[in-house]
């Protein structure tokens, strides 16, 4: 070898060597801030149980110390300890041990807010409106609900043993309920809304659901003779992502590209292909989708939508596009860490570009123009990312007006739905009922008898104005024209009621339909009043208008 090749060799394992130790320090060196200030920590919290002027909770403290760490990286990293894997085990599979009711806190009282139907609180005669007393012999006057909750969770053929009052009744009874494994049917209810389509609502991601999705569609397709299909994922917050692929396989062929994942571990990279023959890959389909529809959600809409297999219809998607992968830690603990990001077919992410500001339901805000990259669906489709999916067709998303809002805040439609179940055995079935001028009236005078009042935001916002004001001391010459907009603010509750009548009639109707029909029932019932769902309606009865949105814009060439 000559000189001047050895010179050369020995340069280049010359700066290997200095980089390898360049990174072996910097490796060394982060080791080293890592166990630094976990000492550090350690002594502290030693030092705080040792020395404290009150008595601490170790336990308490460092949840709080670990729970605050993570909020500085994103909303989906968490950690669960082993008291909350009862609910983790929940949001995976569905399934947990327990009496299968929602419970909620209204003021100071814990009340059954939904008994699930077939599950031992419905069997054994709890209601919604039912008021807890005692959960295992111990009063829960002053416990929370994750407190009642966790007391009711537990062991599977052990007895629980439950005091309630129930409104309208003044001696409380007491029940011995039998925990059973509780599984919540992710397709909360399926069946046709009209002579050919088809609906299916899935309510989120859980291990086996898109079983359950096939079932459905066969059922309707071979048995019932749906010709169009409708996929619910309006509020359905996603799950487990293997679902997800396997759920829009359903309606695509083998080895076509669903998803893929990329992040920091390029060995964990990977690609999701539809792995089976579809259900049906040429039935006109609909999905529905809102602010609520999220991860798994996103990526079935997305999918299809970038491989105009299906018209995206509602409201732009929340938008995370965030995988996370569980870790198990000591002490049966797990955490819930996000590892990668996903990209559908197209090549874009829906993650929102800025996951810390957000609107008040929680959905990504507006993106700036600058930030968004177009991409092409597989018939050469326009579609952007910044942040979920945005419909095929837009709908406005309907808020609650002010007094619907209070009214549902101040549970006077839960209590009026419990009060009206009390006195009639029974209602027509979910299809036919209606809230008639005689219940409406009922409703009216109900709520003067609770002495029910509300103030607009516009009352609220001049109320602050006043108090600054006189802080200030300009109110003293302007209280003129602020009793004038006062006045001209005053709300009228009988007017409200009229104005609002629709909205109104509406959550009465599913408050007091599920309350003899459960939540399968009142599904059918919002069905007959859902606007989004009649122009489904729509959309199916005209295939041409159906096709045209599959396909990219004309583009119209002039000659000069």
């Amino acid at each position: 070898m000559s000189n001047k090749i050895l010179k050369a060799a020995l340069a280049v394992s010359f700066v290997v060597i200095i980089g390898l130790s360049f990174w072996g320090f910097k490796s060394d060196q982060k080791n080293f801030e890592i166990s630094k200030n976990l000492d550090i920590f350690y002594t502290l919290v030693r030092e705080l149980n040792l020395f404290y002027v009150d008595e601490v909770k170790p336990d308490k403290l460092i949840k709080k110390g670990i729970d605050d760490m993570l909020e500085t990286l994103d909303p989906y990293t968490v950690y669960i300890p082993e008291s909350e894997m009862d609910d983790f085990k929940f949001m995976t599979t569905g399934e947990y041990a327990g009496i299968g009711a929602m419970i909620s806190k209204r003021g100071n009282q814990i009340i059954v807010a939904e008994p699930y139907e077939g599950f031992p609180a419905q069997v054994n005669g709890l209601r919604a409106g039912d008021i807890f007393i005692e959960v295992d012999g111990k009063p829960v006057d002053k416990m929370a609900v994750s407190d009642v909750s966790e007391i009711l969770k537990g062991p599977a053929k052990k007895v629980i043993k439950v005091k309630m009052q129930r409104p309208g009744e003044k001696k409380p009874f007491t029940l011995d309920i039998v925990r059973e494994e509780i599984q919540i049917d992710p397709v909360t209810y399926y069946g046709m809304i009209d002579a050919k389509t088809g609906y299916v609502r899935l309510s989120s991601f859980t291990d086996g659901c898109a079983e359950s999705v096939r079932d459905a569609i066969v059922d309707l397709r071979d048995k019932k003779g749906a010709k169009t299909l409708v996929l619910d994922l309006r509020s359905n917050p996603g799950g487990l992502l293997g679902e997800a692929v396997k759920v829009t396989n359903l309606f695509v062929n083998h080895g076509q590209e669903i998803v893929s994942t990329r992040g920091k571990v390029s060995q964990w990279d990977k690609t999701y292909r539809a792995t089976e023959q579809p259900v049906d890959s040429v039935m006109p389909l609909i999905i529905l989708v809102n602010s609520g529809s999220a991860s798994a959600s996103e990526i079935v809409a997305g999918a299809l939508q970038d491989l105009d297999r299906a018209v995206i219809m509602g409201n732009r998607t929340f938008g995370k596009g965030l995988v996370q992968t569980t870790r198990d830690l000591s002490y049966n603990t797990k955490l819930k860490v996000t590892t990668a990001k996903y990209y559908i077919p197209s090549g874009r992410c829906i993650q929102a570009l800025d996951y810390t500001h957000r609107n008040t339901d929680g959905s990504v805000g507006a993106i700036p123009d600058s930030l968004i990259t177009v991409f092409k669906t597989k018939n050469g489709r326009l579609v952007k990312d910044g942040g979920g999916v945005t419909p095929d067709i837009r709908n406005v998303q309907d808020t609650l007006s002010a007094l619907s809002f209070k009214l549902v805040q101040d549970y006077m439609i839960f209590d009026f739905a419990t009060e009206y179940a009390s006195k009639h055995k029974s209602i027509a079935t979910p299809d036919k009922f209606d809230i008639d001028d005689d219940i409406y009236k009922e409703f009216h005078q109900y709520l003067t008898a609770k002495k029910f009042s509300y103030e607009s935001r516009s009352e609220l916002t001049l109320k602050s104005l006043i108090e600054t004001a006189k802080k200030e001391h300009y109110y003293d010459g302007t209280k003129n024209e602020f009793a004038a907009l006062e006045k001209g603010l005053a709300l009228d509750l009988n007017q409200d009621l009229d104005k609002n009548s629709e909205e109104i009639r509406d959550l009465l109707k599913d408050e007091i339909v599920s309350r003899y029909y459960y939540q399968k029932g009142a599904i059918i019932a919002a069905l007959g009043s859902d606007k989004e769902i009649r122009s489904v309606k729509s959309l199916f009865q005209n295939p041409a208008e159906y096709s045209r949105l599959l396909v990219p814009p004309a583009v119209t060439t002039v000659r000069k």
